[in-house]
């Protein structure tokens, strides 16, 4: 027996950290993103140990990790994969996803065994979610409730999680008092008439999510709320923002807001204090990944010179209409 999951990789356009205190963040699903394939095998026999085989390859079809667990799934009986940070990672989320649903892995465990292939389609540097397309698959795969696999493994306001199902652009809300069941709204309509002026450039660094997310919440947040408010209207602005001006003075607002909050400078004021061909704005932890650019050819030409080489275009990466 086979099986196929498939979930989207994902980018925060407004809404990073806050969202986290249920603030509305725009989120955009990426066209990239990765797929999970479950083969069982059955019929083993009596004298066989059930094992779990897990490979995971590149967007180049590279094998870059493989690990194999004993069946039925317990951390004692898995004690060499907890020198790998990448096994125990893995086996957190697999035990997780039992917890939710004790049937997962355990049912015949005798007669099966199972191998696991994972096939990424962005380059894992790029911190568009190979983490939450793995917990999204993993979530469909144990039938469980994925904000609640991520909330009792990885951790996080779970708005890559919901993008990793979408099909457009969604507005997301944690729902603070029930966290498997986040506030939602689709909006695959979302096509801004201006995104030929929008790329977005990787930094060349990949940020720590979990470390971002730590050093936030260290933060004195006391005006908190008012900035919420703040960045939800800017967000319910931006959904149906007419024009690249006005869309250019949403983005620079948020990008104050959140210095502000955050005590950090802008990845403007950073890196780019001489740009001048649009404004950038930081998607998901600040420091690293991709941002948002506005502009043309010369914008790009402006990243190139820097040594940014790694610029896609609007249409290449989000999912949504054409």
């Amino acid at each position: 027996m086979k099986q196929e999951f498939y979930s989207h990789g994902k980018l925060l356009l407004t809404g990073e950290y806050v969202v986290l205190d249920g603030a509305k963040a725009l989120a955009l699903p990426c066209k990239q993103g990765q797929k999970l394939h479950v083969e069982v095998i059955k019929h083993l026999a009596p004298t066989d140990r059930a094992t779990l085989a897990w490979k995971s390859y590149d967007q180049k079809n590279h094998l870059w990790y493989e690990t194999t667990f004993l069946l039925p799934l317990h951390q004692a009986s898995n004690t060499e994969n907890q020198k790998n940070i990448q096994d125990k990672t893995l086996l957190e989320i697999l035990l997780a996803a039992q917890a939710l649903n004790p049937d997962f892995l355990q049912e015949g465990i005798s007669l099966k065994s199972y191998i696991v292939t994972t096939f990424l389609e962005f380059d894992r540097s790029w911190g568009l979610g190979s983490s939450s397309t793995i917990i999204y698959n993993i979530a469909k795969w144990a039938k469980v409730n994925p904000f609640l696999l991520l909330e009792h493994s990885f951790g996080g306001s779970g708005y890559d999680i919901a993008a990793a199902g979408a099909t457009g652009a969604i507005t997301y809300q944690r729902n603070l008092k029930n966290i498997g069941l986040p506030n939602i709204t689709d909006h695959s309509e979302f096509c801004p008439k201006f995104k030929d002026a929008l790329f977005f450039v990787h930094l060349n660094i990949k940020k720590n999510s979990k470390e971002a997310i730590t050093s936030y919440r260290s933060l004195d947040k006391t005006d908190l709320d008012k900035i919420i408010l703040k960045i939800n209207q800017i967000t319910n602005h931006l959904l149906t923002c007419p024009s690249l001006t006005e869309f250019e003075k949403l983005l620079h607002t948020h990008e104050d807001l959140l210095s502000n909050l955050l005590q950090v400078p802008t990845i403007k004021q950073q890196l780019f204090p001489d740009f001048n061909h649009g404004i950038i704005k930081s998607l998901g932890g600040w420091g690293g990944d991709f941002i948002l650019a506005t502009g043309k050819e010369k914008a790009k030409n402006y990243f190139r010179n820097k040594g940014y080489t790694t610029i896609l275009n609007y249409e290449q990466v989000i999912l949504g209409n054409p």
